[in-house]
């Protein structure tokens, strides 16, 4: 027996045959011990469920749970999440590549923190490296302060690993908020989150992803409806200010109050001043100079009457 903790692999797959294997190989071959696999396919109709039951009896730490209707990926993470039995859990997708350090590395860091995440590498659909990595694109945090999460996320699921301690502040997945930036919101309120700049995931782009960081076109409309976007940006921020564990609430309901007037305005001079003002927090995570803050924060304050007479 080990005195090591147990750290659960959370991993979800829906019809992920095509990179399946390769994303199992790397989980089982983790350095790190002590290690369940709980997988949870939501109904797919390819041969995914095969792939899973070769691994499964090769690898006594490796369970299956098969979804009997499809729940979506938000809501079939916060399934998997319930089936770990870890004092860690770290969430894996399946058409990635781990590195075979990644669970110890993470676990030698993440200190008295909640979650701890890492940088990934992007490599396109048939694992070539494009050679960036989301560290380029986004600025990372360490810390408590929740608020840098309010308009933007840097942790991408893939890369976290959470103490199962969170989970007493864990009201269920919100389905306006992706799964690992209402995770790092958690944290960041309850405990604080850090990270390692070590590359420790191979990060595949392709047009299937539900997340698509380096903004690649996919065959759709590149940019959002106007309108969409901010009713979009308002019902995150609803979900986010209305999380009963939040710290600093006063800030958080001060937000969402000049958010709801954007709804009824053509333009907001508050919001725009309260974006900008507080964008060392509010804007952290944007790899952006003053100016573009500036820009940003303007654009930003334009209402949704404003929207409707250009859209």
């Amino acid at each position: 027996m080990t005195d090591k903790p147990l750290v659960s692999i959370a991993l979800c797959t829906y019809n992920g045959a095509r990179y399946l294997t390769q994303q199992l190989e790397t989980l089982i071959g983790q350095t790190y011990p002590n290690i369940e696999i709980i997988a949870v396919d939501d109904v797919s109709s390819d041969d995914t469920i095969s792939i899973l039951e070769q691994f499964a009896l090769q690898h006594p730490n490796f369970g299956i749970h098969r979804n009997v209707q499809n729940l979506g990926y938000i809501k079939n993470f916060e399934k998997a999440i319930s089936l770990c039995k870890g004092q860690y859990i770290a969430l894996a997708d399946q058409d990635d590549i781990w590195e075979l350090n990644k669970i110890e590395l993470l676990l030698q860091n993440i200190g008295n923190a909640a979650l701890i995440y890492h940088d990934s590498g992007f490599i396109d659909e048939q694992g070539q490296s494009i050679g960036r990595k989301i560290s380029d694109v986004r600025n990372f945090y360490a810390g408590t302060n929740a608020n840098v999460f309010l308009l933007d996320n840097c942790v991408s699921g893939h890369a976290l690993m959470f103490n199962r301690d969170l989970l007493k502040y864990f009201t269920g997945f919100n389905r306006e908020v992706f799964h690992d930036w209402w995770l790092t919101y958690m944290a960041c309120n309850n405990g604080g989150i850090t990270f390692i700049n070590n590359v420790l995931v191979k990060y595949r782009q392709h047009t299937q992803a539900n997340t698509n960081i380096l903004q690649q076109d996919r065959g759709q409309t590149k940019k959002k409806d106007a309108l969409q976007r901010i009713e979009e940006q308002h019902a995150l921020a609803a979900a986010l200010v209305s999380y009963p564990y939040n710290t600093d609430q006063a800030f958080k309901q001060r937000y969402f109050k000049l958010l709801d007037k954007r709804m009824h305005s053509y333009f907001s001079f508050s919001l725009f001043w309260f974006i900008f003002s507080h964008r060392n927090s509010l804007l952290y995570i944007h790899k952006k100079s003053t100016l573009s803050k500036f820009n940003f924060s303007l654009k930003y304050a334009w209402g949704y009457l404003l929207k409707k007479l250009f859209n």
